[in-house]
C-alpha cells in the first residue's frame, strides 16, 4: 500500500517538475510570433506577393514593361528559395506620415540570407554596423536599413530605424500591437491580396474609425477600392434619382453628385460638415449659405469646346458713303463649361451671396464663376444652370455618384460606389499607361 502511495507521490511530482521545466527545455516556447514583432505605424499593409504579380502579369506584358520577366511569379519565388526567404506567406509593411516605412519577410533559412546580401552588395554601396547586438546593413544613398535573424527579414527606410529596431528584436509572445490586430482580424477585403489599413491619428479627427484600401488590376487599368468606416452614423445617404447633364465622354473633369444632405446641414459639428466649411474659406466661399440652399444633387463638366454666335457691331458705308454701325454675329469657339445644382427655396439667397463675395459675377448679359469662360445663367425647376454653349446640355435623370478628373493628361476616374448608416464603399481606377509613361523606373 505505502509503495502505491510512494509511487503516486513520485509520479506527480514528475510531471509537475516536467511542466515547470518544460519552457526552459523548449527554448521556443516564449519566442514571440512574427506577426508579434511587426511596428506600429500610420498606415499598415499585408501583401502576398506571388498572388500580386500573377494578377498584374497581363498588364506587365500588355505593356511591354522592361525586366517584366524579374516580377513574374516563377522568378520571384525561386529568388525566395535561393535566398531563404517565405514569399508564399505574406508579406508586410508599414508607413507612417512623415515618410517612414519598412517592409518585415518571413524567412526559411537565414543562411541563404548572407548571399543575397553579398549580391546586393555589389549593387549599391553597403556598410555594417551593430545595433542591440544584432548586426544590421546600411544602404548608404538611399538612406535605408536592412537586417535579419532566423525567423524574419526587416527592410527599412527612414529616420527611426533605432526605434523600430527595437520593437523587433524585444517583443514578446502575444505583444502583437493593436492596430495590427485590429487589422488582421478586419473582415473587409480579408480575400484580396494587397490591402492597406489605417486608424491614422488626422482620419480619426474626421470621425473616422478605420480605412482601407484594396488593390486590383488589368492589363488596362489600376483600381484601389476603398472601405470607411465611420465612428457616428453618417448624415449622408445616396439619393435614388436627381438631374445631371448627360455625359458624352468629351470633359476632362467632370462629377455626378446625388447625395440626400438634409440631416447634414442640421449638424455643423459633423466632420464632413467642418471640412467642407474648412476647405470653403480657403476661397471665401459661402459654403454654410450653400449647404442651407442645396438639395444634393451637383453636375459639372469642363472640357471640350462649344461654338456660340457672339453678336457685334461693324462700321460700314452707306449708298451715300456715310458712316453706319451694323449689328452681326459670328462663331466663336469657347471653352466647354456647365454647371448645374439643385436648391431649395434659400437658393436665391446663397446666389445673392456669390454675388456679394465676387465668385459669381455679371459681365454684360453673361456671368463669370470664379475664372470660368463668360455663361449663361438659368434657374428652371429648381436648378442652377450656368453654361458656356448658347444652350444648356441635356439632362437626364441619374442617381450615380462618380467622377472623371483630368490632370497632366491622366485621366483618373472614381466613385461613390454605396453608403451604409457607418460605412462608405467607394473606388478610383487609374489608366496604366499612364502611370507606366510617366515613371522614371520603367
Amino acid at each position: 500500500m505505502y509503495r502505491k502511495i510512494l509511487f503516486v507521490l513520485i509520479l506527480a511530482t514528475a510531471v509537475g517538475g516536467f511542466l515547470y521545466l518544460k519552457p526552459y527545455f523548449n527554448g521556443n516556447a516564449d519566442q514571440p510570433n512574427f506577426v508579434d514583432r511587426l511596428p506600429d505605424a500610420d498606415f499598415l499593409g499585408r501583401c502576398y506577393l506571388l498572388d500580386v504579380a500573377r494578377e498584374t502579369s497581363g498588364m506587365m506584358f500588355h505593356n511591354k514593361i522592361p525586366f517584366r520577366d524579374f516580377f513574374t511569379q516563377e522568378f520571384l519565388l525561386s529568388q525566395g528559395k535561393n535566398y531563404g526567404l517565405d514569399l508564399q506567406k505574406p508579406i508586410y509593411f508599414f508607413a507612417n506620415d512623415n515618410g517612414n516605412w519598412g517592409v518585415m519577410v518571413e524567412v526559411t533559412d537565414s543562411s541563404k540570407i548572407i548571399a543575397g546580401i553579398q549580391r546586393l552588395d555589389k549593387l549599391i554601396n553597403l556598410t555594417d554596423t551593430v545595433i542591440y547586438e544584432q548586426k544590421v546593413y546600411r544602404l548608404e544613398k538611399q538612406a535605408g536599413y536592412l537586417t535579419y535573424d532566423k525567423n524574419w527579414l526587416f527592410l527599412y527606410k527612414g529616420t527611426q530605424f533605432t526605434n523600430q529596431l527595437k520593437q523587433i528584436l524585444f517583443a514578446h509572445k502575444g505583444g502583437i500591437p493593436p492596430s495590427w490586430k485590429a487589422f488582421l482580424r478586419e473582415k473587409q477585403f480579408k480575400d484580396e491580396k494587397l490591402v492597406i489599413y489605417s486608424n491614422w491619428d488626422k482620419l480619426k479627427s474626421q470621425g473616422v474609425e478605420t480605412a482601407l484600401f484594396a488593390h486590383n488590376s488589368d492589363s488596362s487599368s489600376f483600381s484601389l477600392f476603398t472601405y470607411i468606416r465611420n465612428k457616428k452614423p453618417l448624415n449622408i445617404k445616396m439619393k435614388k434619382s436627381g438631374l445631371s447633364w448627360e455625359y458624352k465622354g468629351l470633359a476632362n473633369k467632370f462629377i455626378n453628385v446625388h447625395l440626400d444632405i438634409s440631416d447634414l446641414r442640421k449638424n455643423p459639428n459633423d466632420p464632413i460638415y467642418r471640412y467642407l466649411v474648412k476647405m470653403g474659406r480657403k476661397i471665401g466661399f459661402p459654403t454654410v449659405d450653400f449647404l442651407n440652399a442645396w438639395n444634393g444633387d451637383l453636375s459639372f463638366h469642363q472640357g471640350g469646346s462649344t461654338i456660340v454666335k457672339e453678336e457685334y457691331i461693324e462700321s460700314e458705308l452707306d449708298d451715300e458713303f456715310n458712316v453706319i454701325e451694323v449689328k452681326s454675329t459670328k462663331d466663336v469657339v469657347v471653352p466647354g463649361f456647365s454647371l448645374l445644382f439643385s436648391v431649395n427655396e434659400k437658393g436665391q439667397y446663397f446666389l445673392g451671396r456669390l454675388f456679394a463675395k465676387g465668385i459669381l459675377r455679371k459681365e454684360d448679359d453673361h456671368y463669370r464663376f470664379i475664372a470660368s469662360p463668360l455663361l449663361k445663367l438659368r434657374i428652371k425647376d429648381g436648378y442652377v444652370e450656368l453654361f458656356s454653349a448658347d444652350k444648356p446640355p441635356k439632362k437626364v435623370e441619374n442617381w450615380l455618384n462618380y467622377g472623371i478628373w483630368a490632370e497632366r493628361g491622366t485621366k483618373v476616374s472614381f466613385g461613390l460606389d454605396s453608403l451604409s448608416t457607418n460605412e462608405v464603399f467607394g473606388s478610383i481606377h487609374i489608366p496604366v499607361d499612364r502611370i507606366i509613361r510617366r515613371s522614371k523606373f520603367f
